[in-house]
């Protein structure tokens, strides 16, 4: 999971090595006490940004790196696809009543589709908003592989509800759900993602109340009996495989989401012990006349090294937690698509097993059967072929997100490395100058 560039830091300072880096599959688990739940808010995926010296300043070495070659890759297997709607999740404000506060968010959309009535539209939703979608796109579609969206809960202790953080990690998540949607074959041309883009609020509205769908109408109840359906008659095996599959996909790359959370937190922690070390050399050398300046050489190599360790994490926060937590969701989703087919097909087997014990009216419970055969049919077909496009788009996310993480790495090495061998270059001229000092007196 690590790149590594073989030199993380001369021996002379270890302190550009960032602790827990070197161990990701090795790391323990958060502890589960770390997690609190919330029904107003989606998970924080660590997002802060931060302005940086750029490190080709340290030393001519960097300028010939290698080390972005992987910004080079193109990966064949990415399909070209011609878009024809864009969407844009923006300008998030406040909304305060005497009843709740919550967030809406500017959508602005931009289309070429001929069922649309204009090619720009604009409107605002909030988060529940979204939920109505996704529920709506989960009633007409049970066996499709629907986006997931950040769930209702925090990590404990790391943010603050509703700050600027917050927001924006909700912005870019709600973001990629309405863009993973507008690039789905099916999804995207379902006509409650075109009002979801489209109506005016009190059309959405207006909307809503028309009535659920199958699924929403059951609410908790369906979900309960899909989840409770076990050893499904005559499942074919390849549905079998791919529950197996899920199982396995979903336990690590939970055990990768936690220990990547974790081995950030360290990061940061690490990075604000870094802040606090340099000055005490720089306070050391005020007493040491004779040392002054490797004492002041060595605070500013701490100091350069400390830049880069938060650069470091902010790309982590940035490029990599973001797209393991995603996966971490499609896990979830993926186990639920599968008991909705499995329920698909138990309804299925318990009309063929009352036909074949004559418990009904025969004539009307055989056209039920056929009917339910043909749903059962649709709805193993357009699994199949979800299944086969998420796993190639899985493929091209977590190949792009490792080659930026292993950059970032190579990166963070080598100007650690620059920096202390610019130290190591000018204590060796200063000592090199004492010396003649020496032998000419």
């Amino acid at each position: 999971m690590e790149a590594q560039s073989g030199a993380p830091c001369v021996p002379a300072s270890p302190d550009c090595i960032p602790p827990g880096h070197s161990a990701l599959l090795t790391s323990l688990p958060l502890s589960p006490d770390a997690l609190h739940f919330d029904d107003d808010d989606d998970l924080e995926v660590f997002s802060k940004d931060a302005a940086l010296n750029d490190g080709n300043s340290f030393s001519p070495l960097l300028l010939a790196s290698p080390s972005s070659m992987t910004n080079q890759y193109r990966f064949e297997d990415e399909p070209d696809i011609i878009k024809d709607i864009f969407i844009t999740v923006d300008e998030p404000e406040s909304h305060v009543t005497a009843i709740e506060t919550f967030i809406t968010y500017r959508i602005a959309t931009k289309t070429s589709r001929s069922e649309f009535d204009s090619s720009e539209f604009e409107v605002r939703r909030r988060y529940q908003d979204f939920l109505w979608l996704k529920s709506k796109l989960e009633d007409a579609h049970p066996t499709l592989i629907i986006p997931p969206l950040p769930e209702k809960f925090i990590v404990k202790g790391m943010v603050e509800r509703f700050n600027d953080d917050f927001i924006e990690t909700r912005r870019k998540a709600l973001q990629k759900f309405l863009n993973r949607i507008a690039d789905h074959p099916t999804l995207t041309f379902n006509e409650d993602f075109k009002i979801f883009l489209t109506a005016q609020a009190w059309e959405l509205t207006s909307h809503k109340k028309q009535g659920p769908g199958l699924f929403s109408r059951m609410g908790q109840t369906i979900k309960a009996v899909a989840s409770t359906v076990r050893g499904v008659k005559h499942r074919p095996d390849e549905f079998t495989e791919l529950v197996e599959y899920v199982n396995a996909f979903s336990q690590k790359i939970n055990m990768i989401d936690k220990i990547s959370q974790r081995i950030l937190k360290e990061g940061k922690d690490y990075y604000e012990e870094m802040k606090e070390y340099g000055p005490v050399y720089t306070l050391w050398s005020a007493s040491e006349e004779e040392l002054v300046d490797s004492l002041r050489g060595v605070a500013g190599g701490i100091d350069k090294c400390c830049k880069i360790m938060d650069s470091l994490n902010s790309n982590l926060s940035r490029d990599l937690i973001p797209i393991i937590h995603e996966y971490v969701l499609y896990s979830d989703t993926l186990s639920g698509v599968l008991k909705r087919r499995d329920y698909i097909q138990a309804e299925f087997d318990s009309k063929v097993e009352m036909l074949a014990n004559k418990k009904a009216d025969t004539e009307a419970l055989k056209e039920e059967v056929e009917k339910l055969e043909d749903k059962m049919e649709c709805a193993n077909n357009a699994l199949k072929a979800d299944w086969d496009r998420w796993k190639q788009n899985t493929r091209n996310d977590l190949k792009l997100a490792f080659t930026d993480m292993a950059d970032h790495k190579i990166n963070y090495y080598e100007e650690c490395l620059a920096t202390w061998e610019s130290f190591l270059s000018s204590q060796t001229c200063e000592l090199q100058l004492d010396v003649k000092q020496e032998d000419s007196s």
